[in-house]
């Protein structure tokens, strides 16, 4: 008895290193579409109720759906992005360029706000010592070259590796279709066969979907649409290159509180500074009534309070993931706060029900 038991524990532990085998090479060769395949499930997720739509109430059978839902993205989604994007590009190209050749001199346009200012403004700066901020200027301007090369510089590699970038691009919308398809039947497959007890797996399962579609509502759809708002009061103001700020405005609206405003601010200072008054007050104005209601509105009505995860919290692990991930930690860092929250939280819950 003692032996067949020995040998079932050696069948049964080898099998299951035969699986941790498989699934690691599985993962080494699919690693090189870990992103578009992470991008291709968030579009599966988000665009889930839309697919139900087109194959329940509309009669389509699963794969007219699933190309239809397809299509609607493409046109809705990516051809707009690849549209706004060249034009990001090409602007931060040329700001790069500029900095380069020496065409942008920030110290230039402090010293010109500075003079702009009333004189009682001006006295007041200069006895603080703020007249003569050589190694703020300078890091200002390192900071506005980097950033603005950093775009330039993710250009050049998309289009220096553009066999690549159409690979995966492919393979992202090939798994799209799937597993817009066959996604539910196979996360219920998935959740079966997490190695925890069903009930949970259940729980973390509807977590991990309730915290993806609000991160990407509250933290991408919010931001597009203040980066948006941004850029055509910009362009209305006559602001340069206004969609790279709409981009920068759209990134800075991850952060709490202050956001967009401090990108419109600064613009907004400017241009009164140097006397151009009706475009400062656009700014200030679309700044406080428009962009700034902007989150205020869309955020409760797109997010509720899907997530649970307090702001700093979202904040911290938003700034990480995109710094260890890039765009992909936009969601990966909440996502895995809010799983993290979520496990300890059962636990608790467990030992609470032990002691009971």
């Amino acid at each position: 008895m003692q032996a067949t038991d020995h040998k079932t524990a050696i069948e049964r532990g080898g099998f299951i290193l035969f699986l941790a085998v498989v699934s690691l090479g599985l993962l080494m060769i699919a690693l090189p579409f870990v992103r578009p395949l992470f991008w291709a499930t968030l579009a599966a997720i988000m665009f889930q109720p839309l697919y139900q739509w087109l194959f329940v109430r509309m009669g389509n059978g699963p794969n007219r759906a699933a190309i239809a839902t397809l299509l609607i993205i493409t046109v809705a989604v990516l051809i707009p992005a690849f549209f706004i994007g060249g034009i990001i590009i090409d602007q931060a190209v040329a700001v790069f360029l500029a900095f380069q050749d020496g065409k942008i001199d920030v110290a230039a346009w402090f010293m010109q706000v500075h003079d702009a200012l009333p004189a009682g403004v001006q006295s007041t700066l200069d006895s603080s010592g703020f007249a003569n901020l050589d190694s703020f200027i300078a890091r200002a301007q390192d900071f506005a070259r980097e950033s603005t090369g950093v775009i330039a510089q993710s250009a050049l590699a998309i289009g220096s590796s553009a066999f690549g970038f159409v690979l995966a691009f492919g393979v992202g919308l090939y798994a799209t279709y799937f597993l817009l398809r066959d996604g539910r039947s196979l996360g219920e497959a998935v959740v079966a066969g997490l190695p925890i007890e069903r009930g949970l797996a259940d729980r973390l399962a509807e977590k991990f979907t309730s915290i993806v579609r609000a991160t990407v509502k509250g933290s991408i759809v919010v931001g597009l649409v203040q980066g948006a708002l941004g850029a055509i009061t910009f362009s209305i103001a006559g602001v340069p290159s206004a969609a790279l700020f709409g981009l920068l405005m759209a990134i800075f609206s991850l952060l709490p509180a202050l956001g967009p405003a401090l990108v419109w601010i600064p613009v907004a200072i400017y241009l009164l500074a140097i006397g151009e008054i009706w475009q400062g007050v656009i700014v200030i104005g679309s700044g406080v009534l428009i962009i700034g209601m902007a989150d205020n509105v869309l955020r409760p009505i797109l997010v509720g309070r899907d997530t649970g995860i307090p702001d700093w919290i979202i904040l911290v692990t938003t700034l990480g993931g995109i710094g260890l991930l890039g765009l992909s930690g936009i969601v990966v860092g909440p996502l895995l706060a809010g799983l993290f929250l979520a496990g300890w939280a059962i636990l608790q819950e467990q030992r609470e029900a032990k002691t009971a």
